[in-house]
């Protein structure tokens, strides 16, 4: 996986009308993510986590092999011993071989039910447990993301489960604290990022119901401008406005819906706020509407396109003053 590609195709993603964007991100969703978050190379070795040590050895072998493993047993149990791998101070074992496997394996309709819903099960967990690395929670994010696709694409999730997926999505994103990108030596953390694909799988899913959409946005919209001096870097905003704008096709919520979340996402913050978090906030709103205007600009869905626009270039101009 190369970072220069991964460019390219989110530069395409911003300039191309919005269904060939739209056709191109429900098929990859999170690859970009994948392209992101490669590293190549890093120090470390294995890392014990609450699932054993990471089987770097067993995954390398597998991807050698183009991740094709003949034996179905040893694939599920492979699957799930690759989880420790995702909070290893290694980047290469989290993201080239950790979340290249279960991706590769998920994509191809290689894990059973009965793995899926483990992993769904263990990464959860995984998002509230304790992280003093900040790698461990990200990455769990990031193969989870792949979790929800698996069941938009070939529904296994009950609906209290899937309302149980967006819950534990929601309240990670919107809990996120630790804004680090990417570290030459230690690789990709990402968190913000990696919520953000979760939430784009769970947008692109027909079954959830209004409800679980307003969850969605009201943790979408409370890390679009965090509160604080952080300056997104990352494609941060790009990230979070991905499922705003499928979640505004969606035709859940009213005109007048959307006008309220915009107007609440604009609202001016406590005056007590440095200029250093004040220009953050400028920084950060523009960096999620500008790419939103531009998609939904470029819808052929013309109800979306007439009630979005104005509302994002209202919210603009009230960043902009």
């Amino acid at each position: 996986m190369m970072r220069q590609h991964s460019r390219a195709i989110l530069a395409a993603a911003l300039v191309l009308p919005a269904m060939a964007w739209a056709n191109a991100i429900s098929e990859t969703g999170s690859s970009f993510v994948t392209m992101f978050a490669s590293s190549g190379g890093g120090a470390g070795g294995g890392a014990a986590a609450a699932g054993g040590a990471c089987p770097a050895p067993a995954l390398r072998e597998a991807k050698s092999a183009k991740w094709q493993i003949d034996d179905d047993a040893r694939r599920q149990s492979l699957a799930l011993q690759s989880l420790a791998c995702l909070r290893s101070p290694n980047p290469l074992e989290r993201d080239e071989l950790a979340f290249e496997a279960l991706q590769a394996w998920m994509r191809a309709d290689k894990l059973d039910t009965a793995t899926v819903q483990e992993l769904r099960t263990r990464l959860s967990a995984q998002l509230t447990a304790p992280d003093p690395q900040g790698f461990g929670r990200p990455f769990a994010a990031l193969v989870l993301a792949d979790v929800a696709r698996v069941d938009r694409i070939k529904p296994y999730l009950s609906a209290e489960q899937r309302a149980q997926l967006v819950g534990t999505a929601a309240d990670y994103l919107r809990n996120v604290r630790d804004y680090r990108g990417f570290d030459e030596k230690q690789g990709w953390r990402h968190g913000v990022a990696h919520a953000a694909d979760v939430m784009l799988q769970l947008s692109l899913n027909p079954a959830l119901t209004r409800a679980e959409h307003e969850q969605m946005l009201a943790a979408i919209a409370s890390q679009v401008a965090p509160p604080g001096e952080h300056f997104y870097r990352y494609g941060e905003g790009e990230r979070l406005m991905a499922p705003v704008f499928y979640l505004s096709r969606a035709k859940t919520l009213e005109c007048s819906d959307w006008d309220g979340w915009f107007a609440k996402l604009a609202a001016a913050p406590a005056a007590s706020a440095t200029r250093q978090a004040a220009l953050a906030r400028k920084h950060n709103l523009k960096s999620f509407l500008q790419p939103l205007y531009l998609n939904i600009s470029e819808s052929k869905d013309e109800a979306q396109r007439g009630c979005l626009k104005p509302l994002i270039l209202r919210t603009l101009k009230q960043a902009a003053e």
